[in-house]
């Protein structure tokens, strides 16, 4: 087969505070730079489902013809300059030349400033461009909307069954073994979905902890079953306000009945796991004094997720909460990373290695309860930002957070970026020279992705919510055009417009 292959990944948070323009999915920030053409080939040792894809595919001779790949860090909503750019150009490469079949490789949960379902609108402008029966197959991010736009317009998707997000690989090589049903079918294969009542909070999705360990066991038994070619079930993106956000339930099969049963079947198991979606959080101070208690006789590090300033769910990764918490109880060997600040970058590197400077760090989110810590640190490394992630999440690639500095405040560490990124590798403190192994405490912006490399050395994971733009609680939203009905938080309140 001709198979035409681009990618266009964002999350977007409708209440974080900066949008997500052009020159955002330019660098990447976290992931991959854009790439265009032939440069996206080389994307195919990287774990996204773009690489698993160009694996699968060029194994079996097939020819691809590469368009683009670009994601940004989930921020607030995508400009127009930036999606009818990307968008765009995949659509006229889908006009020009004759394929057999498209892969996308999107996020799911894409809203841009003109329209609530960035990819169904991609999607639609696609399917008028190649028309009603040209195969287009895409994998999906566990965190997506599903929307009935997608649904309508994709042949087929599919979606990570890990977060984190350590099976992106594989995602992209069951893509492309869902092309081939889909053409074995002779193009057409039967979808069914149902969509959950309720919201799910961000943390309590992770797939190493209960309800959602037993649950994605379920996608999988459900499927091999039923004999389906893809049975899939994402929590959806807790944080973009409009009518399709959500969890969704839905599979591709050639037997309706079978396919049916099988959703229906998981949609019930969903369901009725409804109480243990909820997930309990510790204030700041509360986090930082178990974290000492356990850490006097611990081995390992104590890690906290800094969870409402989480980049990779729309926070800025600047909020000084939980720094403020670690100075108060005079925590020793302890790090917090990555913390967002270029100015402060800036003015450390001017200050030089070895001395002090009085900054105002952080704090510029515009959030309530967030406001700059004002204090004298000493710089103790000034380096270039540059790493390779060697942890399972985007294992292989070469991230870029720009200078960093690490700055120190009594026993306390900060690696302070140019450049956003989630903290999911660990190889992002070493860029401010900061061991993670042999620190006490470490204190990451991040909610459930770095577990993937920090939790094989942790004593223990403990959540805190400290404020921030992203707020663990979905209920804890401003929410004003949801579906009316839908609860907030697992057996909470529905929403009434």
């Amino acid at each position: 087969m001709r198979i035409l292959v681009a990618g266009f990944q964002h999350e977007t948070n409708t209440f974080a505070p900066t949008p997500t323009d052009y020159d955002n999915f330019v660098r990447g920030e976290g992931f991959p730079a854009l790439a265009r053409g032939d440069e996206v080939l080389a994307l195919a040792g990287v774990n996204i489902p773009a690489g698993g894809f160009l694996q699968a595919a060029q194994a079996d001779g097939h020819e691809i013809v590469p368009v683009l790949w670009a994601a940004a860090s989930p921020a607030a909503h995508v400009t127009r300059r930036a999606f009818e750019t990307i968008a765009t150009e995949i659509v006229e490469a889908a006009r020009k030349a004759t394929y057999d079949a498209i892969y996308l490789d999107l996020h799911g949960a894409m809203v841009t400033v003109d329209a609530d379902d960035g990819e169904g609108e991609l999607l639609a402008r696609l399917r008028a461009c190649v028309g009603p029966d040209m195969p287009i197959v895409v994998s999906l991010d566990l965190h997506a909307n599903v929307t009935a736009g997608m649904l309508r317009d994709a042949t087929a998707m599919v979606a990570y069954r890990s977060y984190p997000h350590v099976d992106m690989a594989d995602t992209g090589a069951n893509a492309y073994r869902l092309l081939q049903q889909v053409m074995q079918a002779g193009g057409k294969l039967h979808t069914f979905s149902l969509r959950l009542p309720f919201l799910i909070p961000i943390n309590g999705m992770c797939t190493l902890l209960e309800p959602a360990r037993s649950i994605y066991d379920a996608v999988a038994s459900l499927e091999a079953e039923a004999g389906l070619a893809s049975l899939s079930f994402t929590p959806g993106f807790p944080a973009a306000d409009f009518p399709e956000c959500g969890p969704v339930v839905w599979g591709h099969g050639t037997e309706p009945d079978a396919l049916r049963t099988a959703v229906q079947a998981l949609y019930d198991r969903v369901e009725q796991a409804e109480p243990e979606w909820a997930v309990p959080f510790l204030a700041p101070a509360e986090a930082i004094l178990q974290a000492q208690d356990l850490a006097r006789h611990a081995s390992k590090p104590v890690v906290i997720a800094d969870t409402q300033d989480n980049p990779g769910a729309g926070g800025d990764s600047n909020t000084t909460g939980m720094l403020r918490a670690l100075i108060d109880a005079d925590a020793q060997d302890a790090a917090l990373g990555l913390l967002w600040d270029p100015e402060a970058v800036q003015q450390a590197i001017a200050a030089g290695v070895g001395n002090k400077v009085t900054l105002s760090l952080g704090g510029k989110s515009k959030v309530a309860g967030v406001e700059p810590l004002l204090a004298e640190f000493l710089v103790e490394y000034v380096g270039d930002g540059k790493c390779r992630f060697d942890g399972p999440m985007m294992h292989g690639v070469q991230a870029d957070v720009g200078p960093v500095v690490c700055l120190r405040i009594g026993g306390v560490r900060v690696v302070v970026s140019s450049g956003k990124s989630q903290m999911l590798d660990r190889n992002l403190f070493r860029t401010g020279n900061v061991q993670p192994e042999a620190m006490k405490i470490l204190v990451v912006k991040s909610s459930v992705h770095f577990r993937a490399d920090f939790q094989p050395i942790a004593e223990a994971v403990l959540v805190a919510k400290a404020p921030g733009p992203m707020m663990a609680d979905c209920a804890d939203l401003p929410w004003t055009r949801l579906s009316p009905g839908i609860r907030t938080r697992p057996m909470g309140q529905a929403f009434a417009s």
